[in-house]
């Protein structure tokens, strides 16, 4: 049996670190095939989505996927991260964090269209910052 991989127990840990310290947990992910996050976000390749309980909606950090529900210019939106597309996730207030290798994802389990708009109505959840917040700082250390 493959032992699993510890990228997901550290992201639950340092999201419950931020959370803990009233910081703002903020993830990088790489946009591949199998992200599903709205297109107009996405600058290089990549998207900065602050993870934060107060502005998301249904958060789901599992093993294999992080999942929730997010405003985006008072639209709704439905995101989903393979967890092997995450590159970071700091403190928004520090910039302390973790770096990660990004590998490979594996597609929605749902079958949907990726990395475009996700088709979300206006809806109750908190509004998210559509400015990109400034990328953590260079001492991150990646983890395999």
């Amino acid at each position: 049996m493959q032992e699993s991989s510890t990228k997901p127990y550290l992201l639950r840990a340092l999201h419950e670190w931020c959370t803990d310290n009233g910081y703002s947990p903020y993830i990088v992910v790489t946009v591949d095939a199998n992200t599903v996050v709205p297109a107009a976000h996405i600058h290089d390749g990549q998207i900065t989505l602050n993870i934060n309980s107060l502005a998301t909606n249904r958060l789901t950090l599992g093993n294999e996927y992080i999942e929730f529900e997010a405003r985006f210019n008072g639209v709704t939106e439905h995101i989903f991260v393979p967890v092997a597309a995450v590159s970071a996730i700091y403190a928004r207030e520090t910039g302390a964090g973790m770096g990660f290798e990004v590998i490979e994802s594996q597609p929605y389990p749902g079958g949907g269209e990726s990395t475009g708009d996700s088709g979300g109505a206006p809806g109750t959840g908190p509004e998210t910052n559509p400015e990109p917040p400034k990328p953590p700082p260079p001492r991150l250390k990646v983890v395999k």
